[in-house]
């Protein structure tokens, strides 16, 4: 499945309430399931991990959608193969990070 695709199905499932919830609301959602991804990464639970990495994305494909951002395109935009700051592959500026 594509980026897109993903968000597209996102979209059909839960457009109609995540724009009743709001942008405000649904990005709590989004950060509350952030903090539910950092226990599981430091519980070190990789079922936990790979539910909550799943739940993540959609949120923040709900996000996107909200907003009217196409993530597989920010995505290409921001990082076309290169590092977007240094612009080697692979990324020669790790000091910065």
């Amino acid at each position: 499945m594509e980026i897109r695709e993903f968000q597209e199905m996102i979209r059909e499932i839960y457009f109609h309430k995540d724009s009743k919830r709001g942008i405000d609301k649904t990005f709590l959602w989004f950060v509350e399931e952030i903090g539910e991804l950092a226990e599981a990464i430091r519980k070190n639970d990789m079922e936990a991990m790979e539910e909550e990495f799943a739940d993540v994305l959609a949120w923040l494909s709900s996000l996107a959608n909200l907003v009217g951002v196409d993530l597989e395109e920010a995505a290409k935009k921001k990082y076309p193969g290169v590092c977007p700051y240094c612009g080697k592959n692979p990324c020669e500026c790790e000091e910065k990070f």
